[in-house]
């Protein structure tokens, strides 16, 4: 897809491999401004990266633990004549990003969360179970992929992990489909997978395929995305200035419910009513600044489907001091190491 109109295709050195989504909102929310320090904590192809280096004078560190997205990123760079700095590195170590940039404080952090459209289209990533290909998954460098999974955790653990992560009702099944047809040959391609996950997930015709929920749910547990969610939130809240902006675009209700719990948090005055007494807490990090999430309106649904599910929340950072991060964020869960050790 290409920028149509924007003008930020100039900056980038030529037509935009996609149009972000709810990417004009993003950038309104992030009040971007001559000088001003951006981080880009999923850089992915560069879409909000783009729209902020032509908003203003800014400069922009885009941080992305895919290799292939950084390598992307090049052109970019050297277009931006200095004003991009590009980091292969998880987002949740986006302050120490920064500060290997020198920046030691910084007016804006914008999360997309979720998987990249570039990331679903190369079957090689094994990420889609529309094109077969090896059971992957991972987004960046990890000794351990989605066939590594499932061919070691057991049924209990595989149904939790499904159940949860990809609020599958029909947990127990998959996971017992699998583990039976795993005994029999080990599941190393996309499409084996999906085809033992359809012959026990029924659906109608408009429906999801029957697989999205299993593969969404060893997507986000192979690569942490949960654990790697709450701990860039708390990241931002410490490498953020007072009057920075926060905007995070989440596109599952397991993302958007973790962002708005700490923005509740963090956000939160007093306590107690007229029958209980105050609630002594720690000064607010936040003001909030989108009462309901933003979403996409029509005219973007129809040019980007992914846009349907897509939410925005913004807040703009205090001067409060930065809180430990919140240890009640996560679902309960067995930790990929201990299932690969086998417990």
């Amino acid at each position: 897809m290409t920028a149509g109109g924007d003008g930020f295709a100039a900056v980038a050195g030529g037509p935009a491999q996609h149009i972000p989504v709810l990417g004009r909102p993003a950038v309104d929310f992030l009040d971007v401004k001559d000088g001003g320090i951006y981080i880009d904590a999923t850089f992915g192809a560069g879409g909000y990266t783009r729209r902020i280096l032509d908003a203003a004078n800014a400069n922009v560190i885009g941080i992305d633990r895919d290799q292939s997205a950084i390598a992307r990123g090049a052109g970019l760079v050297e277009a931006a004549q200095g004003r991009l700095t590009l980091i292969e590195d998880r987002f949740s170590n986006l302050d120490n990003a920064a500060s290997e940039c020198g920046a030691a404080a910084v007016d804006g952090v914008v999360l997309d969360l979720g998987v990249s459209s570039m990331q679903l289209d190369r079957a090689e990533r094994g990420f889609s179970f529309r094109l077969d290909g090896p059971l992957d998954m991972r987004m960046g460098e990890s000794d351990v992929d989605a066939a590594g999974l499932i061919a070691t955790a057991s049924e209990r653990d595989l149904a939790s992990i499904i159940f949860t992560l990809g609020e599958e009702r029909h947990s127990r099944a998959v996971a017992r489909a699998i583990v039976k047809a795993r005994a029999d040959a080990p599941i190393v391609t996309t499409r084996a997978l999906a085809d033992i996950v359809a012959r026990v997930v029924r659906s109608r015709p408009g429906d999801i395929h029957p697989a999205t929920r299993t593969f969404q749910a060893l997507r986000i547990f192979i690569n942490d995305e949960l654990g790697e969610l709450a701990a860039a939130l708390a990241a931002a809240e410490r490498v953020l200035k007072p009057g920075g902006r926060l905007v995070v675009v989440s596109f599952h209700s397991l993302d958007d419910r973790i962002v708005k719990s700490f923005l509740v948090e963090r956000s939160r005055i007093g306590g107690g009513s007229r029958h209980q007494p105050e609630v002594e807490r720690p000064a607010p990090t936040f003001s909030v600044l989108t009462k309901r999430p933003v979403v996409a309106d029509e005219t973007e649904i129809a040019k980007n489907p992914r846009a349907r599910s897509a939410k925005l929340r913004a807040a703009e950072r205090n001067d409060a001091p930065a809180r430990a991060a919140m240890d009640d964020l996560l679902p309960r869960l067995p930790s990929l190491a201990d299932i690969i050790k086998g417990r």
